[in-house]
């Protein structure tokens, strides 16, 4: 099974390997939520509010239109 450090503590964190880049996993030590960003070799970054946020850069917001007159 493929590691990683953990950016916040530093401690190993075992990666499915059949893991995909955007996958999440949290590390066992220390409990942060953490991203996969790079698969060879594993990369691992702390997760943020906007990695589930599916109106992030990636994706336009819906357009509401103004019913009032």
């Amino acid at each position: 099974m493929p590691t990683s450090k953990c950016p916040e503590c530093e401690e190993e964190v075992y990666v499915d390997a059949d893991s995909e880049q955007g996958d999440t996993v949290s590390c066992d030590e220390c409990g942060a939520g953490l991203v996969v960003v790079g698969l060879d070799p594993i990369e691992l970054d702390l997760k943020t509010d906007t990695d589930d946020d599916p109106y992030d850069d990636k994706f336009e917001s819906p357009d509401y239109e103004d019913d009032r007159y």
